[in-house]
């Protein structure tokens, strides 16, 4: 069953299993609708780095993080370079990046707290959103995972940071993977699979080879979900979309489908205080 919810109120897709079980937490993923961006970023989009207008952005932000129940002060967000580095996010970090590039938590492609108050969020478009609750030091956290994110690891690092600050035991956390280019639409050159054969011995259980010659389909989501497993995590708590971002133009903006001239949807995950 699909765990991110269509909410067509708010626009967003929530996770609404998780956000039942624990009172105070809040969970999903941002839709390309409902918003102020216009032309190609139509019109709901959250990045500052695409070439949008920033007041937009920021009115798009400021929405999202009112209609679910946080002020704009706690958004927070890093910078994305595409690698597997984790950042704890404190009171002090809050609010980190929210209005501008400048300020972002630097050299991160994922974020942690324990905190309530604080909004983390990631921005995507076909890359891998990875959430992630640990139900009992309340911990949460955010991941971006492209291909460069996922084969190295960014799910393990993260679960490392968890265990290390919060004593987090992997087998009980619970993990969300959501929307991103599924296989049928991400085809890849020599030069990725070379790593993906790195990064796990599975390889031809997440990829098959396309009808280009040297190329293949590969299925990020279900790398990254070998990878967790592999990591520790019960194959049960972890909850994975059904939603292909480049099929779903619609709903999503495709980095792949629209020629990287598009905007970016945001996951985001934090507890109410």
């Amino acid at each position: 069953m699909e765990p991110f919810l269509l909410n067509e109120e708010t626009n967003t897709l929530q996770l609404e299993k998780w956000e039942a079980a624990y009172p105070g937490l809040v969970a999903g993923f941002t839709t390309r609708w409902g918003g102020t961006s216009q032309d190609s970023f139509d019109s709901c989009n959250m990045g500052l780095h695409v070439g949008d207008v920033d007041e937009h952005v920021i009115q798009n932000r400021r929405r999202i993080a009112d209609i679910q129940g946080f002020p704009f002060e706690s958004w927070t967000c890093a910078d994305q370079v595409h690698g597997n580095a984790v950042a704890k996010v404190t009171a002090g970090h809050k609010g980190a990046g929210r209005n501008d590039l400048k300020s972002v938590i630097k050299e991160s492609d994922g974020l942690y707290t324990n905190e309530k108050g604080i909004f983390l969020t990631s921005f995507y478009a076909d890359c891998v959103p990875l959430l992630f609750v640990d139900p009992h030091s309340k911990a949460v956290g955010v991941a971006h995972a492209g291909w460069k994110g996922s084969v190295s690891n960014i799910g393990k690092s993260m679960i490392t940071a968890l265990t290390g600050e919060y004593g987090t035991n992997p087998g009980q956390l619970l993990v969300a993977i959501g929307p991103s280019i599924g296989v049928c639409c991400y085809e890849v050159d020599e030069r990725v699979m070379a790593e993906v054969r790195k990064a796990t011995d599975d390889w031809e259980q997440v990829a098959t080879p396309s009808e280009q010659s040297d190329r293949y389909m590969l299925d990020l989501r279900l790398l990254n979900e070998r990878l967790l497993i592999d990591a520790g995590v019960d194959p049960a708590h972890i909850s994975m979309t059904s939603y292909c971002t480049s099929c779903r133009n619609d709903i999503f903006f495709s980095h792949r489908s629209e020629n990287g001239k598009t905007g970016r949807m945001a996951s985001f995950i934090g507890w109410r205080e």
